[in-house]
């Protein structure tokens, strides 16, 4: 007798390998959320490697740019090519920690089903901090790099009011899905355009203020793409070129968007970019404030990134040491480049450290703990320098630039080797 459900079996249902359909869903939902969060593409294939092997796959390829991820899942004689896009991403401290998490206490077998619950409990869950919360973080850390520039006092204060607002709008155009690229544009002019109507405000009140470079562009710098510059450092490091160079043009592209703001509202009034005294004060109060301003900023930064208090206040800490030991030899012989990295191979000696015992991803604390030792001032400089057509200013202060960011790569890198055995040496 026939079995009527048979019948009614749709046959091309019956051909296709629905169990492998599954699987290769499951790990590249998980690939997908990992990048999103903004971590480096060798965490993600790692991430997506692990849940393949908990769900019984025999092998798992992927390719990772920093917006597709191409992937291949092998069981037995068959397999499966999918291409996923992630057009909407930034930083999630949080989530790649809970992700990270959830990698790392797999269990032996693992069904799809209990994959996509777990994936739908992270997914669910809302920022840490509210608009404000995260707005006046970046305030705070664009504040604090003004003090490490030199910044007077009242400067400080425009630059906390002007970063504040401008991240307040970027925050809200990147969650409507604005363009990124034009995102940076509208946020650093607001940001610029603020910072210049309080300049003008304390001269209405008779307190001169210039409009100086250590302040004017300091309320610019909570756009400095330091996720993507980090790790398309270590990406590249691990010679996956396509997700590392894919991530240095994005954070150039972001650079480039901030300064032609930052330049374009100069044309209002005369920026001075000469190079600023520090305030007078003898070697301990000085270093002092240098290492609180670097505590502040780091601290905004993770708490912009969605870290929670504890990984924000390791972060902190760890970029505190490590910046004011920069600023030190700097100031006693040292070439600011040698300088940079060997306060990043102490940032990566520290976060090993206490990455273990936070519990933190190590991307995590690394990132939030160099952006202070990022030269944006003169970054958004050369771009001025450019436009106002000064070529020698532009190309010493491109050359500086690039110089110093390299330092915090190489730094970086071999505090990975020394640290990481997993990520020294590649078991193909």
């Amino acid at each position: 007798m026939a079995d009527p459900a048979a019948e009614h079996r749709d046959p091309e249902h019956s051909l296709e390998p629905v169990g492998l359909i599954g699987q290769s869903g499951a790990i590249l939902r998980m690939g997908r959320m990992m990048l999103a969060a903004g971590t480096a593409s060798y965490r993600v294939k790692e991430a997506m490697g692990a849940v393949a092997h908990a769900l019984g796959v025999d092998r798992h390829t992927a390719a990772v740019t920093l917006t597709e991820i191409t992937a291949t899942t092998h069981r037995g004689a068959i397999f499966r090519t999918e291409v996923t896009e992630v057009r909407k991403f930034g930083v999630n401290a949080e989530r790649i920690k809970l992700l990270d998490d959830f990698r790392s206490g797999l269990p032996e077998h693992i069904t799809v089903e209990e994959v996509h619950a777990e994936l739908d409990r992270i997914e669910a869950r809302p920022a840490l901090y509210p608009a404000v919360a995260n707005a006046l973080s970046a305030g705070a850390a664009c504040a604090a790099f003004g003090v490490l520039n030199n910044a007077r006092p009242l400067e400080v204060i425009a630059v906390l009011v002007a970063a504040t607002a401008g991240q307040f709008l970027r925050r809200a155009l990147a969650h409507r899905g604005f363009n990124p690229f034009g995102t940076t544009l509208v946020a650093a002019a607001l940001a610029c355009g603020l910072y210049l109507a309080s300049v003008a405000l304390y001269g209405a009140f008779g307190l001169g203020v210039d409009v100086h470079a250590s302040g004017y562009i300091a309320c610019t710098l909570f756009l400095l793409p330091g996720f993507p510059l980090i790790t398309a450092a270590l990406d590249m490091a691990k010679l996956d070129f396509s997700a590392g160079i894919s991530r240095l043009v994005f954070a150039t592209m972001m650079i480039v968007g901030a300064a032609l703001s930052v330049w374009g509202i100069t044309l209002i009034g005369a920026l001075d970019a000469s190079t600023r005294a520090p305030i007078p004060l003898d070697a301990v109060p000085h270093y002092a404030m240098m290492a609180a301003a670097s505590f502040v900023g780091v601290l905004g930064f993770a708490f912009m990134f969605n870290s929670p208090v504890r990984m924000a206040v390791s972060a902190a800490l760890i970029g505190m040491v490590s910046n004011t030991a920069r600023l030190y030899m700097a100031d006693h012989g040292v070439m600011i480049q040698m300088a940079t990295v060997l306060a990043c191979v102490l940032v990566g000696v520290l976060v090993a450290l206490a990455a273990p015992r936070t519990p933190s991803p190590i991307i995590t604390l690394q990132v939030p703990a160099v952006l202070v030792m990022i030269p944006g001032v003169l970054a958004f400089q050369s771009v001025v320098s450019l436009n106002e057509g000064d070529y020698t200013a532009t190309i010493g202060a491109i050359l500086q630039v690039v110089l110093v960011v390299l330092s915090i790569m190489v730094g970086l890198v071999i505090a990975k080797l020394f640290t990481d055995r997993q990520w020294a040496f590649d078991r193909g």
